[in-house]
């Protein structure tokens, strides 16, 4: 056998030592996956099977001891993978975290993810989160599998957008009192369906009584509503910058009216309380916003 055969021969089983390296290397690699939760459907869906009603104010949800559920639930189904995290989208004023918000944002291996909400409470741009987050992931080999927890028909391109880069995708859903509460073009685009009926979610909701309910709209303070109006504050200054700021100031004591109601609306929001017909605390609100733009400039 001349030089040449022998030294092909050698780099041959070098090729092949270092493919079954690799090939070991990845049987080892665990596979991954991530849970993705609509919270606007979570509430709504939840909140109707086990408390009666989709309204938020009306019932506590434990979000902690919920996702922990759900992560739990997902070891089983996953028992060879592991998680990636959870990811939580829900919609706020000006994607400004509320305090239930930031509790959740703050849980290890979760992800808050925040859309817009509007003048109807109704949240806008969570759908493309969705879809942005599981292309990305799958594009990147990064999940394998995806749980998803939602029901509308817009998450159908985030589906097709996540299985075209290699990922499966498993629908969760909510049981529903009376009829369905997913679209079914949703589900006929998913890898498997799983319904997680109302034993799975009585420990994590509860109907708050009348005496509850009403505390949650218990006046805030002026001191409380000044502080909200300097936060909103931070959060104007840092979204426009200080060219609009000296816009701004020449108007002071007064606020352009969509400057105000921008304001007013935002501030509604994270206090939970309506702030129409209360001059003084309008006033208190005006105050704190002020009071922060001119210690910045």
């Amino acid at each position: 056998m001349n030089d040449d055969l022998v030294a092909l021969h050698a780099r041959i089983d070098r090729t092949n030592e270092l493919l079954q390296r690799m090939l070991a290397e990845v049987a080892k690699t665990p596979s991954t996956h991530a849970i993705f939760v609509d919270a606007g459907y979570l509430y709504a869906a939840a909140g109707r099977l086990v408390a009666g009603t989709e309204d938020r104010r009306a019932f506590d949800l434990d979000a902690e001891g919920l996702i922990e559920a759900l992560i739990d639930k997902a070891r089983t189904i996953f028992a060879d993978s592991r998680l990636l995290r959870v990811y939580w989208y829900d919609g706020a004023r000006r994607r400004i975290h509320t305090a239930e918000q930031q509790s959740i944002a703050e849980l290890p291996d979760v992800k808050v993810r925040l859309g817009n909400l509007n003048a109807n409470n109704q949240q806008k741009g969570v759908d493309s989160l969705i879809r942005s987050d599981l292309e990305s992931l799958a594009r990147h080999r990064a999940i394998s599998d995806a749980a998803l927890l939602g029901g509308d028909e817009d998450l159908v391109s985030a589906v097709e957008a996540a299985q075209g880069y290699g990922a499966r995708v498993h629908l969760w859903g909510i049981e529903a009192p009376e009829g369905r509460n997913q679209a079914e073009p949703l589900l006929w685009e998913v890898d498997s369906q799983r319904t997680l009926d109302l034993d799975f979610f009585k420990p994590y909701v509860a109907r708050r009584t009348a005496a509850a309910y009403e505390a949650t709209a218990s006046r805030p303070t002026r001191e409380d509503v000044r502080f909200v109006g300097a936060q909103i504050a931070a959060k104007w200054l840092a979204a426009r910058g200080r060219e609009s700021l000296v816009e701004l100031l020449p108007g002071h004591p007064y606020l352009p009216g969509s400057v105000d109601q921008d304001l007013l609306v935002e501030a509604e929001g994270l206090l939970q309380y309506s702030l129409r017909g209360q001059a003084d605390l309008r006033r208190a609100l005006r105050d704190g916003f002020w009071e922060h733009l001119q210690a910045q400039y």
